[in-house]
């Protein structure tokens, strides 16, 4: 395997348990909310929430939403399936404000992070985290999780005034860590965020196949799980 001398990693759902974590939340939030009122089946919300959620996420992503739109129709259209239920912009900000304590309070790492990132440290690879999330979340789930120690730097799109998958997102990144993209190694389990912006600007990336979809994407290297790239660090 190529050697690096930076390691750029998207933080949620490849070191960070996003999705199991925001699943006990939003279960916690059902119940704290007497959503039941509303809905026959939890089902019934979580289900429209997940594909709502992953529609807007992408969207933002791109730039064709902002994040105060995000963070409010994520829940007012899953919300709005209710039987009587009518959120408007008001409450949809205080059910998220309550769902993003709930997840600030979750420490799951996603299965072989910490052994990723053990060994990582243990190389004295400099590690970068690049994202999306937001500063209120972003920094809090490293330190409840007992992972920011690990990261030199945390890369958000918030700073860079771009969203991954930009160039100019990677860009900035490279910028301000002072890496050199022959030398830098994209880790990430979005084909889209992760993948292509890095490799637009000349970065080897590494997708983390963690939902095993059946793609046919262009990346350098690809796993199923997060202890296959110590294997893959491991080879010469």
């Amino acid at each position: 395997m190529k050697k690096y001398a930076d390691l750029f990693i998207d933080f949620d759902d490849t070191i960070y348990d996003t999705r199991g974590n925001a699943e006990l939340a939003l279960a916690e939030l059902y119940e704290a909310r007497q959503w039941g009122r509303y809905f026959d089946r939890p089902e019934d919300f979580t289900v429209p929430y997940w594909k709502t959620n992953a529609e807007l996420w992408e969207a933002y992503s791109l730039g064709k939403i902002p994040r105060d739109y995000l963070i409010v129709e994520r829940f007012r259209r899953p919300l709005s399936l209710g039987h009587g239920l009518h959120p408007d912009k008001a409450y949809c900000l205080e059910v998220s404000d309550e769902f993003l304590g709930l997840c600030n309070l979750k420490s799951a790492l996603v299965p072989g992070a910490r052994e990723l990132l053990d060994y990582f440290s243990a190389k004295g690879y400099p590690m970068h985290i690049c994202s999306n999330g937001f500063h209120e979340t972003q920094q809090r789930k490293a330190e409840v999780s007992g992972t920011a120690h690990y990261f030199k730097s945390m890369i958000l799109s918030e700073d860079a005034g771009h969203n991954k998958p930009s160039e100019a997102f990677y860009r900035y990144a490279l910028r301000m860590t002072g890496a050199k993209p022959e030398t830098t190694l994209m880790i990430g389990d979005n084909l889209l965020t992760d993948m292509s912006g890095a490799r637009a600007v000349g970065i080897d990336t590494l997708y983390f196949n963690r939902w095993h979809t059946d793609d046919r994407e262009e990346v350098t290297y690809r796993v199923d799980r997060l202890t296959d790239i110590i294997t893959l660090f491991e080879q010469d």
